[in-house]
């Protein structure tokens, strides 16, 4: 007699099987082949730990393309699959922040330090010269995305010399609290869908992120995610695939991607007081962002604002049409085109 228990393990076998052939017809596809390529991925010693660090190009020759994931945790490096065409004209750079993905899983969680948005910021900064050392290039191209854009500004406005260009991709622009819309909007949507217990819950926080506790962080995120379509659809549809087919990722870095947001939520209220227009819109590198028209976490609004008072050596806004959050994840061929037409030229040798 079959039971259920039965039925429950031969599915669940049938779903692993199923992974193993994706997940090894997707690592010939990542295959680098000839020798002018590189392909490495490892751990190396940044800011007191060691974090993990992926490195793949067709060509070394290619500029250099450092990414700082967002989150705090979400680590891009799932992505690698969805974006393998940006290596044939790329050295593309992946690293798991502390308190994140691998550098999570092979540390632990005691073993991740300071996990404050100072330290990740240095180690950023670390990452970006061990990268310039080990490939031999003086400067990089520095692409960040959400949370990651708000480390790049910063790390252009302040450290110009290392970098080629800047590419923020659902720039995260902060202004210590002022711009209060994208909170009402937020109790607008959970009042039309009758989300009583939620819409408490924003209210109780009170429209100044200041304020916020790292939890209440944690919360508004996800209400502004699970409200916005657009980027529930970017979830279902790229982010957790791209997670459960990765042939760079083990089942046991699966449970690692949600510990890493869970656990580097921390970092949220040291934020609520920067102020980027405070700080300077003035950059000495070219200057690019990349943004999901429909994109409710990092509001294209306020992006377009921001870009429309910097000043750089070139710039360029481009909305990314029927994409919310994680753009250029959910629409790699056209971030590709955007980084050959606007950025290539800026930045090859």
């Amino acid at each position: 007699m079959t039971t259920v228990a039965g039925v429950g393990a031969a599915a669940s076998a049938g779903a692993l099987a199923h992974r193993s052939l994706v997940r090894g017809r997707d690592a010939r596809l990542l295959r680098i082949d000839g020798g002018r390529g590189i392909d490495e991925q490892y751990f190396a010693p940044i800011g007191g730990i060691e974090q993990w660090l992926s490195v793949r190009g067709a060509d070394r020759a290619n500029p250099v393309l450092v990414e700082v994931h967002g989150g705090p945790g979400s680590v891009t490096s799932v992505f690698t699959v969805r974006t393998r065409a940006w290596e044939e004209h790329f050295t593309v750079v992946r690293w798991d922040m502390r308190g994140a993905g691998k550098t999570l899983r092979h540390g632990g969680k005691e073993g991740q330090g300071e996990l404050t948005y100072g330290r990740l910021y240095s180690d950023a900064l670390e990452v970006v010269d061990h990268v310039r050392a080990r490939l031999g290039v003086e400067r990089v191209v520095l692409v960040g995305h959400s949370l990651g854009s708000g480390f790049g500004v910063r790390l252009i406005r302040e450290h110009p010399e290392r970098f080629s260009a800047y590419v923020g991709i659902d720039q995260n622009v902060y202004d210590a609290g002022r711009d209060g819309s994208a909170y009402k909007d937020l109790l607008e949507r959970l009042r039309a869908a009758g989300k009583g217990k939620e819409t408490a819950a924003v209210e109780e926080m009170g429209a100044d992120p200041r304020s916020w506790t790292a939890e209440q962080h944690a919360l508004y995120h996800r209400y502004v995610m699970a409200t916005n379509p657009e980027s529930v659809a970017a979830l279902k549809s790229a982010v957790l695939p791209s997670l459960w087919w990765s042939p760079l990722h083990s089942l046991p870095d699966l449970p690692a991607f949600f510990q890493g947001m869970k656990l580097s939520a921390q970092i949220f209220p040291e934020t609520t007081h920067f102020d980027d227009w405070a700080d300077g819109t003035g950059f000495e590198v070219p200057f690019y962002i990349f943004q999901g028209e429909h994109d409710l976490v990092t509001p294209p609004g306020r992006a377009q604002r921001f870009f429309d008072e910097v000043t750089a050596p070139d710039k360029h806004f481009e909305l990314v049409e029927d994409a919310a959050h994680f753009s250029a994840y959910t629409h790699p061929d056209r971030f590709l085109s955007l980084l050959l037409d606007r950025v290539r030229p800026q930045v090859a040798a």
